[in-house]
Parts: structure tokens; C-alpha cells; sequence
């Protein structure tokens, strides 16, 4: 089956946030992501509103027609705006209030209890639940434990390993998809993933169900446009070779 590419627009946000206003409009964007061949949205709202707010999330759900991803700490607000628009996925990522981009992923193991209860929450409302973990085997089946339908592979230590030495760079993620198709667990993947690495990851790991992309994407769209980047993204997805 194809990987899936879900565009992140919280930079979108981030630059109509910088000057206040409307513009650009997320929500158009978000449509014409879509329109130009993406085939997921990925929005990442956190508490202190300073790219995607909790309002854009609301407008987002009657516009988003292909597949809606919320990511977040699952903190009692964040839960409650999930719940709200029941997305067709949330993605629960342990950041700091404070933190500036995602860092890192579950340490399953001593957050058990908790992620299986959220994650029971997600799931009693019909919405797949993924983790966003590091790429280790065994955190991989500790996240199928806690009933999850996905995991989420922290890709940021590939990305900076993968210009000096590729298949260094990519082997714990080959051995974590393994582990995630023995435990029967679906794989996503994000996080610092671009046009010069994407399709390597693709390409050693056919297993991949989605990639979410946004700071690299919308970067290249600066110079490529939005449209031709999306379907540049898409083509380092379909076309995989070494």
C-alpha cells in the first residue's frame, strides 16, 4: 500500500501569527493541500496558542476531507477539544508546555498506565490512536500493549545521522518496523523527514503507513510553490529507489 503524506500546517499558523490578522488562512490552506494532492492535514495545537490554536482545529474539521490528525500532549484540555471534533486520528506526543518542537518520544514503559487508559478514551469514540516513540523494538511492543492502533517513529536521529552514513542512520528504524509488524501495529513517522531523506526511509521501509510533514514542506514551498512541493513530497513516497 502507498505511504500516506499528511501535511503539517502549524507554520502556516506560525507565519499568520507573527503579524496577527487572517492571512495566510490555515483553513485554505489546508484545503489546497488537499486539492493538490496531499492526502492527510496534521495540525499540532498546544496550550499556548503560538501557531495552531484550538479554533482552528474547530473550523479545520468541516473542511479537512481526507484523513484529520491532531497531535498533542494529552493534557485535560487537549483531551477535551479531541473528543469534541473526533478527528480520524490523534497522535499523543509528550512535549513540555514550553517545548518548541516535538523532542521526543513515550517513555512507554513508565507511562503505561496512563497511555492505556487514554488511549482507551480515543478509542471508545472511534478515533485510531497513535504514540510517538523512539525507534526501539521493545518500546514499539510496549506501545501495542497499551492498545494503540499506531506508533509514530520519532525520525529526527535518522535525519541527522542520514547525511554521513544512511544505512547507520536508518537500522533501528528497519528493526522498530519489524517490531511493529509482529506486534500487529500500524507505523507512522515524522520529524525532520524532507526531500533528501524521505524516500531512503521509504524505500527500507515498505511497511509505512503514513509521514507527517510540515516545517521541511512548507520551507520547500518558499521556493517550489505549494502545489509542486506537495507532489515532489509524493513522489519521493511512490518513487523509493536507492
Amino acid at each position: 500500500m502507498p505511504t500516506r503524506l499528511s501535511v503539517n500546517i502549524n507554520k502556516v499558523a506560525t507565519l499568520r501569527n507573527a503579524r496577527g490578522g487572517a492571512v495566510p488562512d490555515v483553513v485554505q490552506v489546508a484545503a489546497d493541500c488537499e486539492r493538490f494532492g496531499a492526502q492527510g492535514i496534521t495540525v499540532h495545537p498546544r496550550p499556548d496558542g503560538r501557531h495552531i490554536r484550538y479554533d482552528d482545529v474547530r473550523a479545520l474539521k468541516s473542511v479537512v476531507g481526507t484523513e484529520f490528525n491532531i497531535e498533542g500532549n494529552p493534557v485535560d484540555s487537549f483531551v477535551a477539544l479531541v473528543l469534541e471534533v473526533c478527528p480520524d486520528q490523534v497522535t499523543l506526543v509528550p512535549d513540555a508546555h514550553d517545548a518548541i518542537t516535538s523532542s521526543a518520544g513515550w517513555d512507554v514503559r513508565r507511562h503505561a498506565r496512563f497511555l492505556r487508559d487514554t488511549v482507551a478514551v480515543f478509542r471508545a469514540q472511534g478515533i485510531r490512536t497513535s504514540l510517538f516513540v523512539k525507534a526501539d523494538a521493545d518500546t514499539v511492543g510496549r506501545a501495542a500493549d497499551t492498545g494503540a492502533d499506531r506508533v509514530e517513529l520519532y525520525t529526527e536521529p535518522y535525519a541527522a545521522r542520514y547525511r554521513y552514513d544512511r544505512e547507520q542512520a536508518i537500522a533501528p528504524f528497519v528493526r522498530a518496523a519489524q517490531a511493529a509488524q509482529a506486534a500487529h501495529i500500524g507505523l507512522n513517522a515524522g520529524h525532520d523527514l524532507n526531500l533528501a531523506n524521505l524516500s531512503y526511509f521509504r524505500r527500507c521501509i515498505p511497511s509505512l503507513d503514513e509521514v507527517s510533514i510540515g516545517h521541511a514542506l512548507i520551507c520547500d514551498a518558499l521556493y517550489f510553490g505549494l502545489e509542486n512541493t506537495i507532489q515532489l513530497y509524493l513522489r519521493q513516497l511512490l518513487n523509493y529507489e536507492l
